[in-house]
């Protein structure tokens, strides 16, 4: 299992390679600095959008679930319900909004599900 850097800390790095590669990004919803769990929104800029989850696998490696291809759909109004919603349950979720018309999420870790 590979130890895991502080929630705060990874967001920032996340949102510096988003930025340095041309897209803009920035925290919407702020959660536990230490281990919140993350959701990673990715805006076309034309309507539509994918929602990205954080998980382990079986070796506790963090993998990205694609929430959008399933039955939430890739319509950005309905990742915002979604996120917005799941983050009246949750205090320490983190919300990450990148907009990127060539829908690049900037993940480094494997994405399932896409």
């Amino acid at each position: 299992m590979t130890p895991q850097l502080k929630t705060d800390f990874w967001v920032q790095a996340l949102i510096r390679r988003a930025q340095a590669a041309g897209a803009f990004a920035t925290v919407a919803r702020k959660g536990d600095p230490d281990a919140g769990a993350v959701l990673v929104k990715v805006a076309t800029l034309d309507g539509k959008a994918r929602l990205y989850g954080s998980a382990q696998d079986g070796a506790g490696e963090r993998v990205w679930l694609d929430l959008s291809a399933g039955a939430l759909g890739d319509a950005e109004h309905a990742v915002d319900a979604h996120w917005t919603a799941r983050g009246a349950k949750d205090p320490d979720l983190w919300v990450v909004e990148i907009e990127d018309r060539a829908g690049r999420s900037f993940l480094t870790e494997r994405i399932e599900g896409r």
